[in-house]
């Protein structure tokens, strides 16, 4: 299976305006949601899994107490690709759900 194709740091950025609180470090994007508590925090995060488990496409995640990071990367491909910004798209929905 040939790898996604990595975005042009333009693409990137434009894509970018469209998902607030998202920023590119390098070659991943990177979002921290605050939770009330600790279990908030982890039922997102398993919402989360779920979605990442269906599109085949897994984050790298960072949970510290309330707040969870996850930092979005295609590993196979070395860089952002639709990939990312399909599964951050998603994560921010997932956000929006009362």
């Amino acid at each position: 299976m040939t790898p996604a194709p990595v975005l042009s740091d333009i693409e990137v950025q434009r894509q970018l305006g469209a998902l607030p609180g998202w920023s590119r470090k390098g070659a991943v994007l990177q979002k921290t949601y605050h939770f009330a508590d600790f279990p908030a925090g982890i039922a997102f995060l398993a919402r989360v899994a779920e979605v990442a488990e269906a599109l085949q496409h897994h984050p790298d995640i960072d949970v510290r107490y309330t707040r969870v990071t996850f930092l979005l990367s295609t590993h196979d491909s070395g860089g952002i690709t639709a990939k990312d910004f399909e599964l951050a798209t998603r994560i921010e929905q997932l956000a929006a759900e009362p």
